[in-house]
């Protein structure tokens, strides 16, 4: 069973699509994106979120106020965080979240791999003991790209974790990339939108794909 992940979700006809076609969790942008959201912008969105849809908020190196705030008022369940957080960054947070809201958030780390000669099979070793709950294997942040996927050894021990596969995927690609890789997750954005915008046909085209995986 592989779940699904659609990022990037702003507008109220967003959040009516995904309570329609059902994807696993949805993600609400706190960075600089052209789908940014605010924090009040969120609350409203996530209000209207279905109960069995999870809200991921995702973040590039910020303060952990805000990200406590969100997860302590219900507005996201897992933080997904794309900067240079560090290993000393994610146990804080989850730290912080406890003394705030009573319990701890899951992180979502995410891992940059560009199409170069470096080897990265090492680097992702380097994360096997974190205290991140998922990881999330990206080419960049929302790029849209995918990246070379040769450059990673599937039957490294990196993969006893639960990762969420994304950068580029689309509906011809899809298939190939779950085939590949056997993620926990898979995670899209740009490809399910027309001209900026979440797109209700392309998300039925890819919801009809992971059909087969669910």
């Amino acid at each position: 069973m592989v779940k699904i992940k659609i990022c990037g979700m702003r507008r109220l006809e967003d959040i009516e699509m995904a309570n329609k076609y059902k994807p696993d969790y949805i993600g609400f942008v706190f960075a600089q994106s052209p789908r940014k959201v605010s924090y009040e912008q969120a609350k409203e969105l996530s209000s209207h979120l279905d109960e069995d849809i999870v809200p991921v908020g995702v973040f590039v190196d910020e303060h952990m106020k805000l990200i406590v705030d969100l997860f302590k008022d219900g507005i996201i369940k897992i933080a997904q965080l794309h900067g240079a957080e560090d290993e000393n960054y994610i146990r804080n947070l989850k730290d912080k979240s406890i003394e705030e809201a009573g319990k701890e958030i899951p992180v979502i780390n995410a891992i940059e791999i560009s199409n170069g000669a470096h080897d990265f099979n090492e680097k992702l070793l380097e994360w096997r003991d974190s205290a991140s709950d998922y990881f999330i294997l990206d080419s960049g942040k929302g790029s849209g790209k995918t990246f070379d996927w040769s450059l990673i050894d599937k039957n490294s021990e990196f993969f006893k974790n639960s990762i969420f596969l994304a950068g580029g995927l689309n509906s011809e690609n899809l298939n190939l990339a779950i085939e590949e890789f056997n993620p926990f997750a898979v995670d899209l954005s740009s490809s399910v939108e027309a001209d900026g915008f979440k797109d209700e046909e392309k998300i039925k085209e890819i919801m009809d794909i992971m059909y087969n995986y669910r």
